[in-house]
């Protein structure tokens, strides 16, 4: 018996009616936790030394389309508060990271940062370049496009929007 027949068993009975939602996330979730746990003991602590050492998000960067609705969305939903706004963008702190709004003709994804370990804009720049990546450097910031052209920024740990 595979790890996977749980699985597909619980989904089986979810999707022929036997079980309602509630019953297969009760069953599922032991289970993907210790698929999980299998997945990582089975790596071992092998750590692949990355580019750079992500710390943890910094920031979301989003476009859109009315900043005070979206502004007043995050504030009311989700319990952001602005840490400082202009007409074409408005800054919400997040605990200790933050959620840019951009004002944009089309809602979308801007960007999105990573805070690195010892982040330096000139360094960073170089091990980019090294890798193939065309970075983008604006003063202390450099961004850089991910396979599907999403585009990636790093930062240096506890970057706030105040800085920004």
């Amino acid at each position: 018996m595979s790890m996977m027949d749980p699985v597909e068993r619980t989904l089986d009975d979810f999707q022929k009616g036997r079980l309602t939602r509630r019953e297969a996330a009760a069953r599922l979730v032991p289970l993907v936790a210790a698929l999980a746990g299998i997945g990582k003991s089975a790596r071992g602590n092998q750590e692949s030394p990355g580019t750079f050492k992500a710390l943890g998000f910094n920031h979301i960067a989003l476009r859109v389309t009315d900043i005070p609705r979206s502004r007043d969305f995050y504030i009311r939903h989700l319990g952001l508060s602005v840490s400082r706004e202009s007409s074409g963008s408005c800054f919400l702190d997040c605990g200790e990271d933050f959620l840019t709004l951009f004002r944009g003709s089309e809602a979308g994804l801007d960007h999105y940062c990573y805070a690195v370990e010892d982040y330096d804009v000139r360094s960073a720049a170089e091990k980019l370049r090294e890798q193939g990546f065309a970075p983008r450097v604006t003063g202390n910031r450099i961004y850089f496009d991910d396979p599907d052209g999403l585009e990636v920024r790093l930062a240096a740990k506890g970057h706030s929007a105040q800085l920004d």
